[in-house]
């Protein structure tokens, strides 16, 4: 059998046809045909060993015994009899029978199984007086492909599927199958810019699929190697001799190719047990001496420029397993702007389903190819990383604290709230400069007249009216706003339609938080070390409340190695402080959904993922009860009353705020800070409290120049036992 011609079929992923039709050809194949996830060929049984061994892009090799008749599930039974069973089995052989598809009387695949294996077995029992056993481990797999009224009967070669190259024993999240991978790398140019000498990175590597089948590829290493067994190893055609000659051949082209190679490649992860999986992976496919992997998040990215330019390539989140896609259009921007700024001159290869997550990258794809991920139809964007990603344009907060304009005002009114606002500018100037502020408040009802607060973000700016005393005239109130609002624009030499304004009121329940808009339009903004989104439009607050600037800046310092817990979070403005600042990990709990997404937005456009920065979606009080982790450090700022339908009883923070609190506290470990804050005015803190803890009042030292005026704006404590 051995040296006779084989009718072989190889099955891959959808997509992977032609790449696997010309590597079968590479191999010596004969009379290749394509078909729908697989291509047909012909060869001797050395060619089935070596395909088995070297195919990247398969994941079966089938010898294929012929087709029959399968219009009735009668007919196909006798059609599997016609084969000699007892040439592939003998009576301590066991089997099983894989069947795909449908036949005009089959339309379940366990039927179809049932029928095939009574057809196997009553022929050998009948004919020899022995009947093989079936196993889920089986010694032999025989596999049935129907096509309606024809059925293909062949034996699997390869048993396991040859995706399972035996180096990855663990898998991150969602990870893609190493024959897939091979194929995007394919498809890439990989091997061409291996060849001269060119770089692989993945800057999102997980457990390393990409990085160690690019080093086999160069380093001419078969993806067969580290595999135990074959399906040919107990089938009764096998030829020892054959296949150990085949083996042989690929251990010394391995061991030659990767003494030679000098070819480098390096992957970056953001969680070490992460890069811990890599790392085992890689030593595991003998393959450390090509491969390196960091920790660096995708915030954090940093590509020596000593490397060759090659080959970037990254299969980030899509959406459909890993997360809500909106939040990960900020991951993508994210990816994009460093591929940019950190490989001019390289090629990148992003893999994904989603087109709209896609176009965030912002950059031109040269071509695009479609492949299957299981049954997700996905797309791999090839692209020429040509030009260095510059910082972004427009005016920032230091550039309209120097804005030298001569704008005047068309009334008298509209004059004096210009002259304030041009006062305000040079008096926080140089500390908008030095501290590098983009989000700030700059004018605050400072005259009564005109009862706006006028907050800067970046080069927008979120303008909001208080409800004005029953005392003052209506109609004279709206005049002093008009005026307000024709002046912003000249003063602050920023576009007309980048002023948002809103009517703020007193606000019970969750009125706070129900939609004005639906633009979904998100701001990135800058603060610390964080980029952050803010929404002016939607809401009636914009997702980052200005006036906990100096607390979330303290939290960054503070949660370096600590175990970070943000209650009522709102959109996670605190938790991503922690999070740049070095916190270990970061908890973020909030009953809104909304609000919780949006916290991941905030995640994903710092670079950071959910592996180590967990959302909560749960009332806090009733999340703190269940919990059983400890944390280091832990920020509590309660709303002030909140009557939400997905609350058990309505909330008051004067009244809950004491068992909150000793809820909290439990949860601290030893030598543990809780801050806590609210925005009540009248808020009393209870001194059943103070006795039971260390509680110091730090409202002062949280409150910003920009808000000097309000010292009331929130009251905040540091608690310690």
């Amino acid at each position: 059998m051995s040296t006779s011609m084989l009718t072989l079929f190889a099955s891959c992923p959808k997509g992977v046809e032609s790449l696997l039709a010309t590597e079968l050809e590479d191999l010596g194949a004969s009379e290749v045909t394509q078909t729908v996830a697989g291509v047909s060929f012909g060869g001797s049984l050395e060619l089935a060993y070596r395909a088995c061994l070297w195919s990247r892009l398969a994941s079966r090799i089938l010898l294929r015994l012929g087709e029959v008749d399968s219009s009735t599930k009668h007919k196909l039974y006798d059609g599997v009899q016609s084969f000699e069973w007892d040439e592939h089995l003998d009576q301590g052989s066991s089997f099983r029978v894989d069947f795909n598809g449908e036949t005009p009387d089959i339309n379940h695949t366990k039927f179809g199984s049932q029928y095939v294996k009574d057809a196997i077995v009553d022929q050998l029992r009948d004919r020899h007086g022995w009947r093989p056993s079936v196993s889920s481990k089986p010694d032999l797999r025989i596999n049935v492909h129907a096509r309606g009224k024809t059925a293909f009967v062949g034996i699997d070669l390869s048993g396991q599927s040859l995706h399972e190259r035996g180096y990855r024993l663990e898998a991150g999240e969602a990870p893609l199958k190493e024959n897939l991978a091979a194929a995007l790398l394919l498809r890439a140019g990989w091997p061409e810019i291996a060849k001269a000498g060119g770089t692989l990175i993945d800057p999102m590597c997980g457990s390393g699929t990409f990085l160690i089948e690019g080093a086999m590829m160069a380093a001419d290493v078969a993806p067969g190697l580290l595999r135990t067994r074959y399906g040919f190893d107990k089938w009764m055609g096998h030829v020892p001799k054959t296949w150990l000659s085949v083996l042989e051949e690929a251990r010394t082209r391995r061991d030659a190719g990767l003494a030679a190679s000098q070819v480098k490649i390096e992957g970056y992860e953001g969680l070490a047990r992460i890069v811990g999986r890599a790392r085992s992976n890689i030593q595991r496919a003998g393959l450390a001496k090509l491969i390196s992997v960091s920790q660096q998040e995708l915030g954090s990215l940093k590509v020596e420029p000593s490397l060759t330019p090659g080959l970037l390539i990254a299969n980030p989140p899509y959406g459909e397993r890993m997360g809500d896609e909106a939040s990960l259009v900020y991951l993508y921007k994210r990816l994009g702007e460093k591929i940019k700024q950190e490989t001019p001159g390289w090629q990148a290869a992003i893999f994904t389903s989603s087109q709209a997550l896609i176009r965030s990258l912002g950059m031109g794809p040269r071509k695009n190819y479609t492949l299957f991920n299981g049954a997700m139809s996905c797309k791999l964007y090839l692209y020429d990383v040509r030009e260095r990603q510059a910082e972004p344009s427009g005016a920032t907060s230091a550039n309209i604290a120097q804005h030298k304009s001569e704008f005047k005002a068309s009334t008298p009114g509209g004059e004096m709230f210009a002259n304030r606002l041009k006062k305000n500018l040079r008096l926080l100037g140089k500390w908008l400069k030095k501290e590098s502020i983009q989000c700030y408040r700059l004018y605050d009802a400072d005259m009564p007249e005109y009862a706006v607060a006028v907050d800067v973000y970046r080069d927008w700016v979120h303008v909001q009216e208080y409800a004005a005393p029953k005392t003052i005239d209506e109609d004279k109130a709206h005049q002093r706003l008009l005026e307000a609002l024709e002046v912003i624009p000249g003063v602050l030499g920023i576009p007309e339609n980048h002023v948002v304004f809103k009517r703020r009121e007193r606000q019970s329940g969750k009125k706070q938080y129900e939609k004005l808009e639906q633009s979904g339009d998100m701001l990135e903004v800058q603060e610390g070390q964080c980029r952050l989104l803010v929404n002016l439009k939607d809401y009636l607050d914009t997702g980052l409340f200005l006036d906990h600037r100096k607390m979330r800046l303290r939290i960054a310092e503070e949660a370096k190695g600590k175990d970070f817990l943000n209650l009522f979070c709102y959109t996670g403005t605190a938790s991503i402080h922690a999070a740049v600042g070095g916190a270990t990990s970061t908890t973020s709990v909030d009953l809104s959904n909304t609000y919780l997404g949006w916290a991941r937005k905030n995640m994903a456009v710092n670079g950071l993922v959910d592996r180590k920065n967990r959302f909560e979606q749960s009332d806090c009080q009733e999340w703190l009860k269940q919990d059983s982790r400890f944390y280091d450090l832990i920020f509590m700022d309660p709303p002030t009353f909140s009557n939400s339908k997905k609350m058990r009883d309505v909330f008051d923070v004067q009244e809950a705020h004491v068992k909150l609190i000793q809820l909290a506290m439990a949860r601290l470990k030893p030598g543990g800070v809780l801050y806590f804050s609210n925005n009540f005015r009248r808020f009393e803190f209870a001194d059943e409290l103070k006795v039971q803890f260390k509680v110091e009042d730090i409202s002062t030292s949280t409150i910003d120049r920009d808000f000097q005026r309000r010292q009331d704006i929130h009251r905040c404590w540091r608690i310690v036992k």
